[in-house]
């Protein structure tokens, strides 16, 4: 009998389980979103087994993690779980179903979730969902029976469940993966078409940077481009309300090795590669975690950049990841080459369009069809017009009448395709302001515009782009400039043309003065004869005159073999002075350049000597009504003449004093020598050597020298003169050569036998 009853008792168990199978196919069949299934599942078998509640885990393969939907209001989230961590990763790996009545005495539990989230877990069946074929695809969790203990039957109930269920979960997944793959391809042609439709270099970089960025799911993303010219990596990055650049060399760091390699670089841990350079982070604050980054590649298979993308979200990049971005950058690879020449272009435009603006010669250019096209400000200014009255006029009605000549010109030229030059031209225009026509002489060249890039496809004629004539006003005034720019100073002859009253009545100023001589000069010439001497002057005064001007000094006069020049006339800067030095430090430099050329012609070298001095000084055109000169008097002057035959007693090529060297915003290796009272003045001076134009060759451990020379110095004007002794004896040790230090040796030495009781450290110049 009680055999019997248990065969009743498991018939009924049987057909209970066949009616829940029944059951949850029924609820399911029609059901094809994931989530709805995964949540009518756990529904239905929480409710079965009175339980409190329940979790469907599925396992993501590319990730290798347990996921599972969790409603919050309107929207559905995932928690994510490595598969083989918890009491779910064990039976998923396992894939067996297991009865756990205590969870806190099973060392797999994770403890910390019911910590996070107040529930107290106690008991619960976990079970893996498998296909029919024996395939793993996740695990069921179902916590906490509100009556009893979870029986052995209950697992095998869910065991059916879950095996039932599978086809449906695996269908719904495989539908989600193609749906979702397909929204992913619909939303990458629809950003590819935005993306390339923009021209600009600038606002193209930075939205492929955004749509990296956002489509795969990244912290931020960079592109760059190669610049061939400088073998730079650049991209264009938003710097406060404008764009700037970030450059780097084109082999340096991943993006260089992407760029030299043309291969696909996935780094999951940025700082375990060698090629990573940490820098960055550490100047930004930032932490590189994960790189991905691929190869630009043009249709002729060049590589031309390369896009890299930081930090994924949730992990490291994957193959998907990697196809997209590659995907992507191929699409945009023609994008960016065709704004990369519009860039170009438009820098070209620019600059020509800059160009023609600052030439101080007028440009007018004239179509294939004869109208005009352009006309710069020079040429409006030259015809006494605005830009209303030349542009798109026919060249015909714009040169008419007494122009009709230049129109002439036009013409042959546009016929034979050659240049023509008419030189010292006469115009006729009219000056709207005195409403009288006056002459002008010009210079006009004409010249066809061809087109060198013809593919040979075209007739010779089509090739014709039209003229362009150039105008160069050589009237009185600019005839004057040329003529006077002869003899004198061209910044001086400037402004003669433009305000010579003021300049030549006299100008109370302050400037900084040069005076150079050359040493021994005397000696060398009384073999050159007198032709040998002025074309040796004149290669010299070459030279020095091109230092003098390359800082925007005026030169004043020749004096014999000696230059004046100043610097802060006719024109006044804030560093005159520093301009000053600078051409003294050049006059040097090339003048031993120049000597090394003469010794190896056989030629001996020359040398020389330079001083300056800041100061007020009176300028102006000083004379008789039959021959004036325009020259510079004043005490700063005398003072600049004889710091530059100071440097023959103190063995120095350039002298400053004291006035000029407070004066100096650079700086320059420079040392104080000397406090002196020059011939005709009773108050003294300092004075400084420039030492800016040695070598280590030239001045070996110079630094060294001038620190022992201060030292030395100090002692010499306290009237410690045998200590000071010692420390030219260093200098001397330092550079055997240095010649001051001697000087001062022997100063020191008079000083000690002598011993003035007046002694004040200045020294009292006898000579000029």
């Amino acid at each position: 009998m009680k055999k019997r009853n248990d065969s009743i008792e498991e018939i009924k168990i049987k057909l209970r389980r066949t009616e829940l199978l029944l059951e949850i196919n029924k609820k399911i069949a029609g059901l094809h979103d994931l989530s709805q299934i995964l949540w009518t599942l756990i529904e239905f078998i929480t409710n079965e087994l009175e339980a409190d509640r329940g979790t469907l885990f599925l396992n993501d393969k590319e990730t290798n993690e347990l996921y599972s939907r969790v409603a919050q209001g309107d929207l559905t989230r995932e928690i994510r779980i490595l598969n083989n961590v918890g009491i779910a990763g064990a039976i998923f790996n396992s894939k067996q179903g297991e009865i756990i009545h205590d969870v806190y005495k099973d060392q797999r539990f994770n403890k910390e979730v019911d910590q996070e989230t107040g529930y107290r877990t106690k008991n619960m069946i976990c079970c893996p969902v498998k296909t029919v074929g024996g395939e793993t695809i996740g695990v069921i969790q179902v916590l906490n029976k509100k009556k009893g203990r979870f029986t052995k039957d209950n697992l095998t109930v869910v065991n059916a469940i879950s095996t039932q269920a599978a086809v449906s979960i695996q269908n719904a997944q495989n539908t989600e993966h193609f749906e979702k793959k397909r929204a992913k391809e619909m939303e990458f042609i629809s950003i590819v078409s935005d993306v390339t439709a923009e021209i600009d270099l600038g606002a193209l970089l930075q939205r492929v940077m955004e749509e990296a960025t956002r489509m795969l799911n990244a912290d931020r993303a960079t592109l760059f481009l190669n610049d061939e010219k400088s073998n730079e990596l650049f991209s264009r990055v938003a710097m406060g309300e404008g764009i700037g650049e970030i450059r780097l060399p084109n082999n340096a760091g991943i993006a260089g090795s992407v760029f030299t390699s043309g291969k696909t670089m996935n780094i999951p841990h940025a700082y375990a590669d060698l090629r990573f350079n940490p820098a960055f982070d550490k100047q930004t604050g930032y932490f590189t975690r994960s790189i991905l980054c691929v190869p630009i590649i043009n249709k002729e298979g060049k590589v031309i950049g390369c896009t890299q993308v930081l930090n994924k979200s949730g992990g490291k990049f994957t193959e998907e990841d990697e196809s997209r971005l590659k995907a992507f950058t191929q699409q945009v690879a023609i994008a960016l080459e065709n704004a990369k020449l519009f860039e170009d272009v438009s820098k070209s435009r620019k600059y020509n369009e800059s160009m023609l603006s600052s030439m101080s010669n007028g440009v007018i250019t004239i179509d294939s069809e004869g109208n005009i096209v352009t006309c710069n400000k020079s040429g409006l200014k030259i015809f006494k017009i605005n830009e209303n009255e030349i542009i798109k006029k026919k060249a015909k009605d714009f040169f008419s009448q007494s122009k009709s000549w230049i129109f002439e010109k036009i013409t042959n030229v546009s016929e034979s395709k050659e240049p023509d030059i008419i030189m010292d031209a006469e115009v006729e225009i009219f000056d709207k302001n005195t409403e009288k026509n006056e002459k002008i002489s010009l210079n006009l060249t004409i010249l066809p515009l061809i087109n060198e890039d013809s593919d040979g496809r075209t007739d010779q004629s089509d090739n014709f782009l039209g003229t362009l004539l150039m105008f160069e006003d050589i009237s009185s005034e600019k005839r004057m400039k040329s003529t006077m720019s002869r003899y004198m100073d061209p910044g001086i002859a400037n402004q003669l043309l433009e305000d010579g009253a003021d300049i030549m009545g006299g100008l109370d100023t302050t400037a900084t003065l040069l005076f150079s001589d050359l040493r021994s000069f005397t000696t060398i010439t009384e073999s050159l004869g007198a032709q040998g001497t002025v074309k040796l002057l004149n290669e010299y005064f070459e030279i020095m005159v091109e230092c003098i001007s390359e800082q925007g000094g005026m030169l004043d006069k020749f004096i014999g073999d000696a230059i004046m020049a100043a610097f802060g006339l006719p024109i006044s800067h804030e560093d005159d002075e520093d301009r000053g030095v600078k051409a003294g430090i050049n006059m040097i430099k090339r003048l031993w350049d120049w000597n090394d050329q003469r010794e190896k012609d056989g030629k001996p070298p020359l040398d020389m000597g330079l001083g300056l001095n800041t100061d007020k000084i009176v300028a102006g055109n000083i004379g008789s009504q039959k021959r004036m000169d325009y020259t510079m008097i004043g005490d700063g002057v005398n003072l600049a003449a004889r710091l530059e035959s100071a440097c023959k007693q103190y063995n120095a090529r350039i002298l400053i004093s004291d006035y000029t060297y407070k004066k100096l915003k650079g700086t320059y290796r420079i040392r104080y020598i000397d406090d002196v009272v020059v011939k005709g003045k009773t108050e003294p001076v300092g004075i400084h050597e420039v030492l800016d134009f040695h070598s280590d060759l030239t001045f070996p451990n110079l630094m060294d020298v001038v620190n022992h020379f201060n030292e030395g110095r100090k002692k010499y004007k306290s009237g410690n003169f045998s200590n000071a002794i010692t420390s030219f004896n260093e200098c001397l040790k330092a550079n055997k050569d240095d010649s001051l230090s001697e000087t001062y040796i022997e100063r020191c030495n008079y000083l000690i036998k002598e011993n003035p009781s007046d002694w004040k450290g200045v020294w009292i110049m006898k000579s000029k």
